[in-house]
């Protein structure tokens, strides 16, 4: 058994910023399943929305977050996000962060601006900004005191006991192919989004719901996971994979077209090209259905080589790679599962209905998303929810006792898994969601949905009976259970509204409430 007062699983910006705090109060074990630098924070390239300028103010972001929540997100939440921000961001900066200035003389820094948003407010650093962060990140707990770091060790399970308080979690090492029992006080789940659930996402391979997955099996309360945002812009091309073009080149100024050229955004929207991305991401997939095309065209050529080099110089590089100049070529794109608006239901502090079990950053659902999140909000809300999840757990850590009465994990089987029919669930699930539970659904596709999942379901189930644990066994695992929640909770939603449209109900109710999923009351 390995044993500190804070088992913190996931290590993108919200896991790291709670274990960089924990650590000055007591023992942190933070496992991740690959290296700490592999998550969704270093793959984040618009930036960290944050007021900075004079003209700017806490009111108009709290209203655009409240504006693209779409009646769903939870003020006070939404105001404790958006005025938290500078202190949050100025820690980041005391870490060793550097954001864009105007110049090299100025102080002001570069603000960008996103779709939603009234404002210039996206600190940013180039157009690899969440890449930054998570190498200051990284930079900073390699550092730090009472911090044991466990790479290559994905969670299993949480461990919940007889009381139903959560005591740590069953840990797989990859490398040893071994299961570890890691105990802690307090327990944070971080582990990031659900994009891989997805046939299109621009989420790194880790995203396959592990929190969600394991916080639902432990009877936690999960809500909102029917609002699943597609961006709206992923690069299309057979050669690469699940690469993004940043929502800021919409900010900048790059427009819509379909493959005669011609801009269609106007159509769907008074804000054009910087509709919020939900609405956004349908009309690209009514207009592909429409035409029978497989992408369409950002185009943002206007700008000129040298403003395009400046702000996007990965993605110009990514684009000259697979052999598309930005300054002279459209690019093809095509939405993509990107943000998981909903998620391990938690309050302020992270709380989760869970005794000691926190969730903070994607895997939870706080309600500063409400049904669909304004761009760059995501990296906020790690930062700030990190510090206020610290905040509790520390008030709350003299009075828990670690509960060391726990079995071992147990796994019999001794048979490794086949991988190609194990491969043809993890595809089947992937396509199965994107085809029946995508931008847009219907009551006969979840339907359809929900009768072919509980088939791959139960042979699933079957894996985990006769093989012996493996990384891919466990993800396919927890995709299943991700898959199905959002399934019951798109059927349970008799509307459209923010990241959910459905065509059967394509307006909105007056009744604003959450759909929340626990597996011991369904």
């Amino acid at each position: 058994m390995i044993k500190a007062d804070y088992l913190v699983i996931g290590s993108g910006i919200a896991g790291l910023s709670f274990a960089l705090k924990a650590c000055k109060t007591g023992t942190v074990s933070l496992i991740t399943k690959k290296k700490l630098f592999d998550s969704a924070t270093g793959k984040a390239q618009g930036g960290i929305a944050c007021v900075t300028d004079k003209n700017d103010t806490f009111k108009e972001h709290i209203q655009d977050t409240l504006i693209a929540g779409d009646g769903l997100c939870n003020k006070q939440i939404v105001d404790i996000a958006v005025k938290s921000a500078p202190d949050r961001i100025k820690e980041l900066m005391d870490m060793g962060m550097v954001f864009a200035k105007k110049d090299c003389n100025n102080s002001e820094f570069e603000l960008g601006l996103e779709g939603g948003h009234s404002k210039r407010r996206i600190l940013h650093c180039g157009d690899i900004t969440g890449e930054e962060i998570e190498k200051v990140l990284v930079d900073n707990i390699r550092k730090a005191q009472n911090v044991n770091i466990y790479e290559d060790n994905m969670a299993i399970d949480l461990i919940v006991d007889e009381n139903k308080k959560c005591c740590g979690a069953y840990v797989y090492d990859t490398n040893k192919s071994i299961v570890e029992t890691f105990l802690a006080k307090v327990t944070v789940l971080a582990c990031g989004g659900i994009g891989k659930v997805f046939l299109y996402t621009s989420n790194p391979d880790i995203a396959t719901g592990d929190g969600i997955a394991m916080a639902y099996r432990a009877g936690a309360d999960i809500s909102d996971m029917e609002f699943v945002q597609f961006h709206p812009t992923c690069l299309y091309h057979p050669a690469a994979k699940s690469f993004l073009i940043s929502e800021a080149v919409r900010g900048e100024g790059a427009i819509l077209k379909n493959q005669k050229g011609e801009p269609f955004m106007h159509k769907y929207h008074k804000l054009k090209d910087l509709a919020p991305r939900d609405i956004v991401s349908r009309a690209i997939d009514i207009e592909l259905k429409k035409n029978g095309d497989k992408f369409v065209y950002l185009d943002i050529r206007h700008r000129g080589k040298d403003f395009i080099v400046k702000r996007f110089p990965n993605i110009y590089k990514k684009c000259l790679f697979y052999s598309i100049d930005m300054a002279k070529d459209m690019i093809p794109v095509v939405p993509a599962a990107h943000y998981c608006c909903g998620g391990i239901k938690a309050d302020k502090y992270g709380q989760t209905s869970v005794s000691n079990l926190f969730a903070i950053g994607e895997n939870a659902c706080n309600g500063l998303q409400g049904a669909n999140r304004l761009a760059s909000n995501s990296l906020l809300d790690g930062l700030v929810f990190a510090h206020f999840a610290y905040q509790k757990s520390k008030e709350m850590l003299p009075n828990i006792t670690i509960n060391e009465k726990i079995k071992k994990f147990v796994n019999k089987s001794t048979g490794n898994g086949d991988p190609t029919i194990m491969l043809h669930n993890w595809e089947e699930i992937r396509r199965l969601m994107s085809n029946y539970v995508g931008i847009v659904r219907t009551d006969e596709r979840l339907l359809m949905a929900q009768k072919r999942l509980k088939l791959i379901k139960e042979e699933v189930k079957k894996h985990f009976r006769d093989f012996k644990v493996s990384m891919e066994l466990l993800e396919i695992k927890n995709i299943v259970d991700v898959a199905e929640i959002i399934i019951k909770s798109a059927m349970a939603r008799k509307e459209s509204r923010g990241a959910h449209y459905t065509a059967n109900y394509p307006t909105k109710s007056a009744d604003k409430k959450d759909t929340i999923i626990n597996k011991n009351n369904q």
